[in-house]
């Protein structure tokens, strides 16, 4: 990713309105990134259980903001949509955003389950044990088809798919 400022992850946000803006709060992780080895970058700010994502779209980081919903999965374990690891079923979250243009304007929204903290670029990185008769994938294949799928999925937010 190109190195954004505070200003450009701010000005980045396509699905955000005034009161989204007035609530965020850029991470001070934003200041010490490597910019050139993140995929994208993303957070969550518990206080207002709301998620950001920014990716490069088209050479253009494009931003979103996530809600959560309510509660989380009764489910033991999940897997999250976008980094597709199994996580235990409370850190796996619907997370929605507000469809950019008028599909946004009518209220219109998208949803995935993702990891609630949206660490999905961490937890491709990470080793995990084998299942009895699993290979594993490369874990460049892996961070690749992640990023993929997060940049699809602000696509479709951005172009109100």
């Amino acid at each position: 990713m190109q190195e954004l400022t505070a200003d450009d992850i701010r000005a980045s946000f396509i699905n955000a309105d005034d009161r989204d803006l007035e609530l965020l709060d850029v991470p001070v992780s934003a200041a010490l990134a490597d910019w050139f080895a993140l995929d994208f970058l993303a957070w969550r700010d518990p206080s207002t259980r709301r998620c950001y994502v920014i990716v490069e779209l088209d050479g253009e980081p494009t931003g979103i903001v996530l809600r959560s919903a309510g509660s989380s999965s009764r489910a033991r374990n999940s897997i999250c949509n976008v980094c597709r690891t199994m996580q235990p079923g409370n850190q796996v979250a619907l997370l929605s955003a507000r469809k950019g243009g008028e599909a946004g304007e009518r209220g219109d929204s998208i949803g995935t389950y993702m990891c609630a903290d949206v660490s999905c670029h961490q937890n491709v990185r990470l080793a995990h044990p084998l299942a009895p008769g699993e290979f594993r994938a490369s874990v460049d294949l892996a961070i690749d088809q992640a990023a993929h799928r997060m940049r699809e999925f602000v696509r479709r937010v951005r172009d109100g798919d």
